[in-house]
């Protein structure tokens, strides 16, 4: 069973800067994708960033040029930097991956964003 682990959530402050980690139980290139999303309260879940198997990456247009999504083959382990966070992205993030159209989920970390 496919299984995906984040780590790296923690309360920052509105401007500063957060690396989340997702460990994924299987060669992260059996996967169309991988990659992230994010469901603030009261909200719905929203994509931030994905990464292909080619490498391709696709961001969220509001976090284009200041989140990053990156993977290490190697470790199967998927990153998001994220930087000069808002308030307003508190959230919980949650890694995502799917084959065709299954799809799989992390059990999500938070990341509380307040001064």
């Amino acid at each position: 069973q496919v299984q995906l682990v984040e780590s790296g959530g923690g309360l920052v402050q509105p401007g500063g800067s957060l690396r989340l980690t997702c460990g994924v139980s299987e060669n992260i290139f059996n996967f169309n994708a991988v990659g992230w999303y994010r469901q603030a309260p009261g909200k719905q879940r929203e994509l931030v960033a994905l990464i292909n198997v080619g490498g391709v990456t696709n961001y969220a247009d509001s976090v284009k040029g200041r989140f990053t999504i990156s993977r290490n083959n190697a470790e199967n382990t998927v990153y998001l930097q994220m930087n000069s966070l808002k308030s307003e992205e508190k959230a919980v993030y949650s890694c995502y991956s799917h084959i065709l159209r299954r799809k799989y989920w992390g059990q999500g970390t938070q990341v509380p964003v307040s001064s």
